[in-house]
């Protein structure tokens, strides 16, 4: 069964979370310091409240930031940090998400041409 989008957003965003905090923050493998955790309740809640849905792309690249600027940059980071090691941790998970953001990309230079 294919998950849909907001799924697997929320499955793999605690995951780059933890890659993050243990490469940043030093934190036991698997856990999160309390930062870390308050970025990923606030993102989780960002998903479940997104209105554009399983429509949507990835948050950097959707029209309409629900963030505030303090989470977005935070989550930035995270993402900067986390996205080229995922391939190291979940292989499967990383690719799915980088032809996803390559879709995205292409999807969005199509719109606005």
């Amino acid at each position: 069964m294919k998950k849909d989008r907001i799924t697997r957003e929320k499955e793999m965003l605690p995951e780059m979370v933890k890659i993050y905090c243990y490469g940043m923050h030093k934190s036991k493998k698997g856990t999160l310091c309390k930062d870390c955790q308050e970025l990923t309740d606030y993102a989780l809640f960002r998903l479940d409240h997104c209105r554009w849905g399983n429509d949507k792309n990835f948050c950097s690249q959707c029209p309409c930031h629900c963030y505030k600027p303090d989470m977005r940059s935070k989550i930035k980071e995270v993402m900067r940090y986390s996205g080229p090691r995922i391939m190291l941790y979940h292989p499967l998970v990383g690719t799915i998400h980088g032809i996803e953001t390559i879709k995205g990309v292409i999807k969005a230079k199509k719109k606005s041409k």
